[in-house]
């Protein structure tokens, strides 16, 4: 199970690690000393080391002369106290000077061609490790592996996985914004991306002993970060509250209230195959006067640090709780702070080409990745009324055409609403424009239907009532010349159900389809290298091509019904799973079966995304199991059951399944008569790095979320990389109906089981009452499909033509693919390369 965590930790940074049993330095170990006092160096490395760069300019390479280099200068260490630590913040400095020259070159090539730039304005990129990603997208591993090992590092990969996680966002909709930079990069597309510079990102999730979660935070920035560069000259001030007074019909002087400085960092994001690097900006927030010295002198400590603690309070936290007034005030300034400053920067360097502001929309376009980032319309308005004087029917008029918002939920209560009083409070002038343009809004839609007060209503950005709520959704629907959904269902529920009436207004040509895709760089290349080496093997030895083209896996198909390429392709998914149990083992100290079906379920801890209905299935198979005689356990299909993904730390039903899931794996694991056949885990912490084991490992994904809830599911495409997915379809029953399977396991799990039932009655209700996710309703038809699962896992060559199949026929799922879509059909962008 879980280890066991101390109370007295809880919250507490985590714990130095032990060392090992010899001391690991750059050289292998640290020197031993003869009794005369030398030192003596192991594999003769002393020329490399003590000699410093003097020796290495005439008996290593570049990369080795470059990793020494920025041991001596850039970290300040020698030889002799280097650990895995130095060692691999020098490497990364290494890296990043050939990414540094890149992102120069592109840079200044995006300067003399001043091609039209797109921009993805994000709140969340969930990058995860950067080092394995630049070195495979630089075409460096290999070099950077044989220079480490001349250093006396053997093990590279360990290395690698010493780098923190970037975890600077939630879930799926940060990672679509990491890969879509990446593919932006890897296509040749003048793409930024605009985000925060969080200092605590998702918070480090740990399992106390009775199962539940318990968060602590995740200072990933403790330790320097090699990949960002620190841009101080690159500085915004940001305005809240204070005043807003009118001058005439549409300008006013905003002025009064606080003033935060926004201040640059540079994350350089390479190309895959090329020297294109484009740029991830995230904003740190600082003071403006970072001390009150006057306060000092007069003995007010507090109040000589308020404003700077006020100012950096901004940047500090991914995603505060949003269940009380402070922390919605805190969230909305973090979405205009962001946007901002961002829309300070983009407008500052269209200054510097010298054309009118008339052409704006010829060489800016800018994606709202979901609404947080729907500030930005009404921000872009006040520069262009209040700052630069333009009219502001023309100011609309361009706005519009600049940009474009992707949605990326259909549930209504999920859509993003701000209390006017917040808004007024916080962004004064900005309210004054949201009223403005709603005004202009509501008459246009008056003209087309006279008379419909009830559409009027379902249109208004402001909805009526006590206080009135400001609807950002449709704020980003009638700012945005282009939107668009993320699979082809879920676009087309947008046009039918919560924007039916936009649609109706301005016609269907405004609403699109982009559906989401992955990078095949770090969900096949870089996570499954085995997978990696078959596929590049089988399509002719040049892995750049299908990297670079996924449709070429198609070819992959040709090869199906050969026996020994079944048996290569059977061995790659063996040494994966032997690789993440190895993992398990050292991390949780639990032994996994690798001939079991590994069966995951990997995502934000959500109702509806049913986590529930799956340990709820586990629970019936694990009373089934226990029913049957030795002869008959036999023949059970053997399952590995993993769950992972954080629940939100106000979100009580969430955690109280991560409690249930921790507790029956602690009685099914500890069960003697389950061994070998059924074993549960829940993976602790779930992050970029552990999907990046886990994910190779797979055999299913379980994507079994309520119908209609989720918008594409990115997840299931890196399992789609690997094997069978299946997706459960919703069959409706009656509540008279309910299933007598799950009334059985819900009575066991009343009974106590697995430990103080009571403690589940809240969400045993859930199912009993209402049952909103219509867990009773597809749970009998869920126990039929794992059932199916169970037939197709005995029969192995069938399974893994489906696992060949799958991967064979996952081109489309490429994140290359989707930017290329909203390259051509959104932004109106073109390829630029760096020669």
């Amino acid at each position: 199970m879980n280890k066991p965590l101390d109370p007295a930790t809880i919250g507490q940074p985590e714990p130095p690690k032990e060392p090992r049993r010899h001391q690991r330095t750059a050289t292998g170990y640290l020197p031993e000393k003869t009794e005369d006092g030398k030192e003596v160096w192991p594999r003769g490395q002393e020329s490399v080391w003590k000699s410093g760069l003097r020796a290495v300019e005439t008996e290593e390479t570049s990369i080795t002369k470059s990793i020494v280099h920025h041991v001596q200068t850039t970290i300040a260490r020698q030889a002799y106290n280097i650990d895995e630590e130095g060692a691999y913040r020098a490497i990364a400095y290494s890296v990043r000077d050939n990414l540094i020259v890149n992102w120069n070159d592109t840079q200044m090539l995006y300067t003399r061609k001043a091609p039209k730039r797109a921009y993805y304005l994000s709140l969340e990129f969930l990058m995860g490790r950067t080092l394995d990603n630049a070195l495979l997208n630089l075409g460096l591993k290999e070099d950077y592996q044989k220079a480490a090992r001349k250093l006396g590092f053997e093990d590279f990969e360990e290395l690698v996985e010493s780098e923190r996680d970037a975890a600077l966002g939630n879930g799926g909709l940060g990672r679509l914004a990491a890969c879509y930079i990446d593919s932006g990069a890897t296509c040749e597309l003048p793409l930024w991306g605009y985000g925060l510079r969080y200092h605590y990102g998702m918070f480090w999730q740990q399992i106390s002993t009775d199962g539940s979660q318990v968060e602590a935070p995740d200072p990933w920035l403790n330790h320097a970060n090699p990949w960002e560069v620190h841009r101080p000259d690159v500085s915004y001030l940001v305005r809240f509250y204070g005043h807003a007074e009118r001058i005439g019909d549409s300008k006013a002087i905003w002025s009064g209230g606080q003033e935060v400085m926004a201040v640059a960092y540079d994350v350089p994001i390479p190309g895959s195959y090329t020297r294109n690097t484009n740029n991830l900006r995230l904003w740190d927030a600082k003071p403006k006067r970072g001390f009150d010295l006057n306060s000092f002198n007069a003995g007010d400590y507090e109040k000589a640090v308020e404003s700077s603690n006020s100012a950096e309070a901004l940047t500090r936290v991914l995603y505060p709780n949003d269940n009380h007034m402070v922390g919605k005030e805190l969230r909305l300034k973090q979405q205009y702070f962001w946007t901002a400053a961002s829309l300070a920067d983009i407008t500052r360097r269209f200054k510097q080409l010298g054309e009118p502001f008339s052409k704006f929309h010829e060489y800016v376009a800018i994606q709202l990745n979901d609404t947080h980032p729907t500030i930005a319309v009404p921000e872009l308005m006040r520069i262009f009324v209040d700052e630069e004087d333009i009219p502001w029917d023309q100011a609309w008029e361009i706005t519009q055409k600049v940009f474009g918002y992707t949605n990326h939920t259909v549930l209504p209560e999920a859509l993003e609403k701000w209390p006017v009083p917040l808004f007024q409070h916080l962004l004064p002038r900005h309210l004054q424009i949201i009223f403005d343009l709603n005004h202009s809004f509501l008459q246009a839609v008056e003209k087309k239907w006279p008379n419909d007060r009830d559409r009027l209503t379902r249109m208004s950005l402001i909805q009526e009532g006590f206080p009135q709520y400001i609807r950002m959704a449709y704020l980003a629907v009638i700012g945005s010349h282009k939107v668009n959904g993320v699979a082809e269902l879920h676009s087309e529920l947008v046009r039918t159900t919560i924007m039916k009436d936009f649609v109706d207004f301005y016609g269907p040509s405004k609403f699109g389809n982009v559906t989401n895709g992955i990078t095949p760089r770090r969900w096949l290349d870089q996570c499954n290298p085995g997978l990696s080496s078959l596929i590049t093997e089988t399509l002719g030895g040049d892995k750049t091509k299908w990297l670079k083209d996924l449709s070429k896996l198609e070819g992959l198909l040709s090869h199906i019904d050969d026996p020994a390429f079944q048996k290569k392709w059977a061995d790659v998914k063996l040494q994966n799973k032997q690789r993440f149990a190895q993992f398990i083992e050292q991390t949780m100290g639990v032994k996994l079966n690798t001939s079991a079906l590994f069966d995951v379920q990997v995502k934000r801890l959500h109702e509806y995304k049913r986590q529930s209905l799956n340990i709820l299935g586990v629970i019936h198979r694990y009373l089934t199991i226990k029913s049957l005689n030795a002869e008959e356990r036999a023949k059970v299909v053997p399952r590995v059951v993993l769950f992972g993904g954080k629940a939100a730390p106000g979100y009580y039903m969430a955690k109280l399944v991560i409690r249930l899931i921790n507790n029956v794996a602690k009685v099914i694991n500890a069960d003697p008569d389950l061994q070998g056949i059924l074993t549960v885990l829940f993976v602790p912490d779930y992050s970029v790095s552990v999907a990046e084991l886990l994910i190779p490992a797979s055999d299913i994904s379980e994507h079994i979320s309520t119908a209609g809830t989720e918008a594409s599911g990115t997840s299931n495409m890196k399992f789609c990389f690997e094997d069978l997915r299946y997706n459960h379809q919703y069959h409706p029953t009656s509540l008279e109906e309910r299933s007598p399977a799950l009334a059985v396991v819900c009575k066991v799990i009343a009974e106590g089981r697995f430990g103080d039932g009571s403690i589940y009655e809240p969400f045993l209700n859930t199912i009993r009452t209402g049952d909103y996710y219509l867990v009773s309703d597809d749970f009998d038809s869920y126990l039929e499909a794992q059932k199916m699962v169970d037939t197709a896992y005995q029969d192995k060559v069938s399974w893994v033509k489906k696992s060949i199949t799958t991967t064979a026929k996952m081109g489309k799922f490429s994140s290359d693919r989707a930017i290329m879509n909203y390259a051509e059909e959104y932004w109106n962008i073109e390829p630029v390369k760096l020669n």
